[in-house]
């Protein structure tokens, strides 16, 4: 095979026009996407709304998490009725007994479900979180897990009132306590890029996930759609592939504000956190074709920028190369 062609082709511009191209792709996500959260203002209310909220959490051998963050969810400062719904899903530690010494004085707000036995096929959380929203006695459900913590005592309030005639689901942020050392910082980052990622398209009509340390949508749209029946088998998704599944341009809301967050303590292992990200993905060969080729595109422009910025200032011109950097 004569490959002489390969000779006369000018790699060096290749090599610039790739680069050029990678970057023109990154400043359309920055400004048609990312643009939409920096200049996010909520909708401003007519007048206050006050919705009765079910806040649910399942829990599995987390009674440390229960002691420190329960408290954060039972003392919200909310003018309306709320309760907490706590699914401790077959434990074998302390969660027991700490979720009653709570419920003496959370009587009335405070519901425990204990869990005994596992569901055979249902793999994670689905279970346990669908026992919880069945016990719901609201409308509006706030989900959070066990080892998050609400930013204020206004999180209830806060992501109820996205709510309208039309909202159906809610997007909140959870973020993670500030740490010392690398891995911290990278999951700081890490989160805060995917965050930016699911809100901005959501805010963009393009919504295709959520998080369930703070993500809020209505008891009818879970039975809507059956409850996570079309992804039991999966050991993820109860919250981005329902949201991918239930969620359209106009039954979705965004709520960005630091009251309305929760705070969760980050993993402290490198191989734990590579763990949960690998469970995390795994479950994102089932998006959408139009979200896969979203996320895919805007991945592989973050992957090629700078090898690409790289070769073409050693190739071609580094001057002009910087000017696109």
């Amino acid at each position: 095979m004569n490959l002489s062609f390969l000779k006369n082709i000018d790699w060096w511009q290749i090599a610039f026009y790739a680069f050029a191209t990678v970057t023109v792709i990154q400043i359309f996500y920055y400004l048609w996407f990312f643009s939409r959260v920096a200049l996010y203002k909520p909708k401003k209310k007519t007048r206050s709304q006050h919705h009765p909220v079910s806040v649910i959490v399942c829990a599995r051998d987390e009674d440390e998490n229960i002691a420190r963050n329960l408290p954060g969810v039972l003392v919200q400062s909310y003018p309306s009725t709320y309760e907490v719904i706590v699914v401790n899903d077959n434990s074998v530690d302390d969660s027991k007994y700490i979720l009653q010494e709570l419920k003496k004085t959370f009587k009335d707000r405070l519901h425990i479900v204990e869990l005994t036995q596992e569901a055979k096929l249902i793999n994670g959380k689905k279970y346990p979180l669908s026992i919880g929203i069945k016990e719901a006695n609201h409308e509006v459900l706030l989900l959070t897990d066990a080892d998050c913590v609400p930013a204020s005592e206004h999180w209830v309030e806060k992501m109820q009132e996205a709510y309208d005639d039309k909202i159906e689901i809610v997007l909140g942020y959870g973020a993670y306590h500030k740490a010392p050392g690398l891995l911290n910082k990278l999951i700081r980052f890490e989160t805060f890029h995917s965050a930016l990622q699911y809100l901005s398209y959501a805010l963009a009509g393009i919504p295709y996930m959520g998080v369930g340390r703070n993500l809020s949508y209505k008891k009818v749209v879970f039975f809507r759609h059956k409850g996570f029946s079309s992804i039991n088998h999966l050991p993820g998704g109860d919250d981005d592939l329902f949201i991918n599944k239930a969620a359209t341009k106009n039954n979705i809301a965004v709520l960005i504000d630091k009251d309305a967050t929760t705070l969760s303590m980050p993993k402290r292992k490198w191989n734990d956190w590579l763990k949960q990200k690998t469970r995390h993905y795994s479950t994102a060969r089932y998006y959408k074709p139009v979200h896969k080729l979203l996320l895919g595109l805007y991945s592989a422009s973050q992957f090629l920028f700078y090898p690409l910025f790289i070769i073409a200032a050693l190739l071609f011109s580094w001057k002009l190369s910087l000017v696109f950097f």
